[in-house]
């Protein structure tokens, strides 16, 4: 009993390792990003989403309304939205695209977690990935009001607006990018 203990103990520690080394690669921005700059997208720590820099103030303008709505709610909760990313450069879209494929292995993989430049909601300014926990949790319990979706189930942070889900609630997550029919890149 005590080897199946220690056994299932062992695969728990190396899980949650794997889950937070993925969780943190997606956001650890590289020495690439940072030169890319504000300009471009890059986001530095402490962003909210009221603060005006490119990956802010280049969001769709609906988008960027109904995240400071819910923002204004959960700060009342004393909740902030703060921003890991929103829109993107192209360029930037690219380079974290090679990131990617670089730390998945293959572009099959990395196509699970990063869409091309081509595809991306953040390149046309429709996503954003909101950072802590306590902010996607309270995303997840009452941004539908505020029209407000996860889009992706292994993308807790990832959220884009879809107006009638005041009314009808958000639509069915895709498992990954790679299920998302607007990420396929047509035409190879």
């Amino acid at each position: 009993m005590t080897l199946r203990v220690a056994f299932v103990a062992a695969n728990l520690v190396l899980l949650g390792i794997f889950v937070q080394q993925s969780l943190s690669s997606s956001f650890s921005p590289s020495d690439s990003h940072r030169e890319l700059g504000e300009a471009a997208g890059y986001v530095p720590d402490g962003v909210t989403v009221f603060d005006d820099i490119p990956a802010v103030t280049k969001l769709d303008p609906g988008l960027r309304s109904a995240l400071r709505k819910a923002a204004t709610a959960a700060g009342h909760e004393g909740i902030e939205f703060y921003v890991n990313s929103g829109w993107r450069s192209p360029e930037y879209q690219a380079q974290l695209l090679k990131d990617a494929v670089a730390q998945y292995g293959s572009e099959k993989e990395a196509a699970r977690w990063v869409a091309t430049p081509e595809t991306s909601p953040h390149v046309s300014g429709r996503a954003i990935d909101i950072g802590r926990s306590d902010a996607t949790t309270w995303l997840s319990r009452h941004g539908a009001a505020y029209g407000l979706c996860q889009i992706y189930d292994n993308e807790p942070w990832h959220y884009e607006l879809r107006p009638a889900a005041a009314e009808r609630g958000c639509p069915q997550r895709y498992a990954d990018p790679a299920h998302d029919p607007r990420t396929q890149v047509t035409g190879k």
